[in-house]
C-alpha cells in the first residue's frame, strides 16, 4: 500500500493516504475502500505519523486522503497535520468530506489555519442514480447546494446503468459550478457494481481533451494519484 506521493504536473501537491475510523456512512454500493480503516487509535496514529513524516512542503500544498471523511481521522493525527502545516509552510490543504459533515467544515478550517479546498464524493448529480443505485446518502437536489459548501466534487463515470447523457450532464455541471473537480472512471472491485467498457471507450474518445484541462483531474485507475494499491 503506497501512502505518499508528490504530484508535479497538474495541480502540484503532496498526497498522503492516512488511516481513520470507519466511514460514518459506509453503505455506498460501489465502495470497498472503507476496509482501510481501524478502531485502534495507537495503530492509526503511529502509521499516520510515519506517512506524514515524509511531507517536505516542497510545493506548499498538501492533500490528505483517508477511507472516509477527514473528520474520522484520529485527533492526534489532525494535530500533527496542523503542526506540519506550520513547520513546512503549507499554504493550502486539500481534504475530503461526506455530505453528512457539511455543517462542520468551518471547524476544520479554524483548526488548520490555512485555506482548505474541500472535496466531496458526489459520484453523480443524477439524484435517482446517486441515491437508488449508488446508495450515496447525500440528499441534495441541485449542484448549487453542493457549491454552497464544497469546492471540488468527485464524480464517477462509466458505470453500468449510467448513460452518455448522464455523464455529459455531470461534466457540464462540474465546469459550470465548480473551479475544480475530479472524474473517476469506475474500476471493478469486490462490489456488485460493474464498469461499462463501452462507456469507457466512448469517454476516452469524447473527453480526451480533459487531460489538458487544469480544472479537472481524470483518473482512469484508482491509483492514479500515486497512492493506494
Amino acid at each position: 500500500m503506497e501512502r505518499y506521493n508528490l504530484i508535479t504536473k497538474k495541480n502540484p501537491r503532496e498526497v498522503v493516504l492516512l488511516k481513520g475510523h470507519p466511514c460514518i456512512w459506509g453503505k455506498c454500493s460501489f465502495c470497498d475502500y472503507i476496509s482501510d480503516n481501524s478502531e485502534d487509535e495507537t495503530e492509526m496514529t503511529n502509521l499516520n505519523s510515519e506517512v506524514l513524516s515524509r511531507v517536505s512542503g516542497r510545493v506548499g500544498v498538501l492533500e490528505v486522503i483517508n477511507s472516509g471523511s477527514c473528520f474520522e481521522l484520529p485527533k492526534n493525527t489532525l494535530f500533527q497535520i496542523r503542526r506540519i502545516i506550520k513547520e513546512k509552510k503549507i499554504r493550502r490543504l486539500f481534504l475530503e468530506s461526506h455530505w453528512i459533515y457539511r455543517h462542520r467544515l468551518q471547524e476544520m478550517r479554524e483548526l488548520m489555519g490555512v485555506p482548505i479546498t474541500f472535496k466531496i464524493g458526489v459520484e453523480t448529480f443524477d439524484n435517482d442514480f446517486r441515491e437508488n443505485v449508488l446508495k450515496k446518502h447525500a440528499f441534495f437536489r441541485t449542484p448549487q447546494e453542493v457549491a454552497a459548501y464544497f469546492d471540488s466534487p468527485c464524480i464517477m463515470v462509466c458505470i453500468k446503468g449510467q448513460t452518455k447523457e448522464m455523464i455529459d450532464s455531470d461534466i457540464r455541471i462540474l465546469k459550470k459550478y465548480f473551479r475544480l473537480g475530479t472524474i473517476n472512471v469506475f474500476n471493478n472491485n469486490s462490489t456488485a457494481i460493474r464498469q461499462d467498457p463501452k462507456l469507457v471507450e466512448w469517454f476516452r474518445e469524447k473527453y480526451a481533451d480533459l487531460n489538458g484541462d487544469p480544472s479537472l483531474e481524470v483518473l482512469y485507475r484508482k491509483t492514479d494519484f500515486g497512492v493506494g494499491d
